[in-house]
């Protein structure tokens, strides 16, 4: 019995073994991260099943020398040569004890350690955010995984657990127990290939973290068994569980186990076999297994019931076949499988960027220099109209054009629901990829200066509406609602000298503008003056024009007068012109009497000036 559980031992570690090297094999080549991570158990329980063997293999060699050691004893009478029970008078005992005292716990010791690195390196590997997550043969992946692999280790498995506990061999059970769960493992890696052909494409991948988390207890399992160990009671003769079979593994493969255990505690707690009651073995045989059917029952009929969300729409298939548009609100359906609801939100405004990836660190900075990286750039080709206007004679020079770097972001929303979901197989990624070729394809044919000042708005409304045309053309059923040219700008490298450049244009633009000013000042100036002279010299000339013709007819008028009375005329004339003549002269009064009334003017200024005041004329010489 012993041989053929040393032979069941050893056949489980090969199998382990591999196991694991096909199902590496095909993991690495289906592209499936969980095929990969799973395969980190079989080799785990590949390292337990061997040292297990090993240690059947000492036990049996101790059961060997101690029935040699009984014959003899028996055979000898009572002889005293092996009474002394010293080590050296049983090897085969001595080599396992040394074994279990020192290998098993530094063994124990190793694959905690391992166990603990493997996860914390898949977990590492698994948060690469480059880390290719696309099926190369998912159908392959799951056969292998499904059904050549599962059932040969689940077999295997189930018969060396139930060997184990019907045989009370306790060095049997970790490598039934790692066959039984790689079996579960490899069951669920399959399902999750088929969650990714269905249209879960990241379903593998949360297998593979859920893997590494299950490892991780494993790990965190076989270091409180090894401390426990440290302060464990030894009782001598009884015989206890290796150090390295997981508990945890052998309640995952052997679920069923936790109700034997349930009922050894009831047994325990109460004090008397509650398990072979009549009320206990109704219960466990006959209503738990009803009750758990009815769960999976009304399980199975909640999947009737559909909620959509506010602002959700979803598209209901039945069959594969599609039955129309759901809006938001509860809705019945036909249950799982046969109907299926896929929702969408079509009233939110969604985005995308294009361009480089904004850094998460910098969002909180607010606006970020142009000379300032912000993340890792993906530069664009544009054109640059101001290289082109340099004249030069050199046929090596290269084509008036520019680079720019920055994120555009897209926004849209879902107009046509069905044809979002059925005409295109991925409308998201083909949506970005149009907004992507249009965004080169325009950028590649306008002038960079005029983007990137006063040109932004009109490039942003151009852009949108080529988007939407590529979207409609393809018949994605969205609606482009904007397209953000705020982040555009130089590369870092070259940023420096092109804000240079800027600034000189600026500087020479308003000396330009500042000329121009002085222009107009001028030419306003020269203009004023000369219309002032010509209204001048137009009043001059009516003026003269009009006292001319004032003066003839003056002349006109005095001629009748004169005719009419010649002396009168001329005696009036002579008094007109003697009155204001006299105006400012001195004049002298004489009276007389006794004569006629005879007028006599002097018009001689007689006496000098200076002898009638005390004022001096000026330029007379001083007495």
């Amino acid at each position: 019995m012993e041989r053929s559980i040393q032979r069941k031992g050893l056949i489980n570690s090969l199998i382990l073994l591999t196991a694991g090297v096909i199902g590496l094999a095909v993991a690495h080549q289906a592209q499936s991260l969980a095929g990969q991570v799973s395969v980190i158990f079989l080799g785990i329980g590949f390292l337990g099943a061997t040292v297990s063997w090993f240690q059947m293999r000492l036990e049996d060699r101790e059961r060997l020398e101690r029935l040699e050691t009984d014959e003899l004893v028996r055979t000898r009478g009572g002889s005293t040569l092996f009474e002394a029970q010293d080590a050296e008078s049983f090897p085969a005992r001595n080599a396992r004890e040394q074994f279990e005292r020192y290998f098993v716990p530094i063994f124990t010791g190793v694959l905690c350690v391992l166990q603990a690195g493997a996860a914390y390196l898949v977990w590492r590997w698994l948060a690469q955010g480059t880390l290719v997550t696309e099926m190369a043969q998912p159908m392959m992946g799951i056969f292998v995984f499904g059904l050549f692999l599962f059932l040969p280790l689940f077999m295997l498995g189930k018969f060396s657990a139930t060997f184990a506990r019907l045989e009370d061999h306790r060095l049997l059970r970790p490598s039934a127990g790692y066959l039984l769960l790689s079996a579960y493992l490899w069951l669920v890696v399959a399902l999750g290939i088929v969650g990714v052909v269905v249209g879960f494409k990241r379903l593998d991948l949360y297998v593979a973290r859920a893997l590494c988390a299950l490892l991780a207890l494993v790990a965190v399992e076989t270091l409180v068994n090894l401390i426990l160990e440290i302060y464990r009671p030894r009782v001598k003769g009884k015989v206890e569980r290796p150090l390295y079979e997981s508990r945890l593994v052998g309640l995952l493969g052997q679920p069923e186990g936790l109700i034997t255990t349930a009922a050894q505690a009831l047994d325990y707690q109460f004090g008397f076999k509650v398990s072979e009651t009549w009320f206990y073995r109704l219960l466990v045989d006959r209503v738990l297994a009803w009750f758990f059917i009815l769960q999976l029952g009304v399980l199975f009929l909640s999947t009737c019931v559909v909620f959509i969300d506010a602002g959700e729409q979803g598209l209901l298939e039945r069959v594969g076949q599609p039955r129309g548009v759901i809006d938001p609100g509860a809705h019945l359906k036909w249950p799982w499988p046969f109907d299926r609801v896929y929702r969408f939100r079509t009233e939110q405004i969604q985005s995308f960027e294009i361009g480089t990836s904004p850094d998460e660190a910098r969002k909180e900075e607010g606006a970020v220099l142009w000379t300032v990286a912000h993340t890792k750039e993906d530069n664009f080709l544009v054109a640059n109209r101001g290289s082109s206007q340099v004249a030069t004679n050199d046929s090596k020079q290269g084509p008036p054009v520019s680079l720019l770097t920055g994120t555009l972001p897209v926004q849209f929303q879902i107009t046509n629901l069905t044809e979002w979901a059925y005409n295109n197989e991925d409308a998201a990624s083909l949506l970005q990829d149009l907004a992507a070729r249009e965004i080169v394809r325009f950028l590649a044919g306008v002038d960079m200066n005029e983007v990137l000042s006063y040109g932004r708005g009109a490039a942003a409304e151009a852009l949108r509406d080529r988007i939407q045309l590529a979207a409609d053309h393809r018949q994605l059923g969205a609606r482009i609602l904007s397209v953000g040219l705020q982040d555009l700008h130089p590369p870092v490298k070259v940023a420096p000298d092109y804000e240079k450049v800027v600034a000189a244009t600026h500087t020479r633009r308003a000396k330009i503008l500042a000329a121009r000013a002085e222009e107009i000042r001028t030419s306003a100036a020269a203009g004023a003056q000369a219309i002032s002279l010509t209204n001048q010299a137009s009043a001059e000339r009516v003026n003269a024009e009009v006292g001319a013709l004032a003066k003839a007819a003056l002349f006109t008028n005095q001629i009748p007068a004169y005719r009419a009375a010649p002396s009168v005329y001329a005696q009036r004339a002579y008094l007109q012109a003697f009155v204001p003549a006299i105006a400012n002269a001195r004049k002298y009064i004489l009276l007389t009497t006794n004569t006629h009334d005879v007028l006599t003017f002097d018009l001689q200024d007689k006496i000098r000036a200076d002898l009638l005041g005390s004022e001096v004329a000026p330029g007379a010489p001083k007495k």
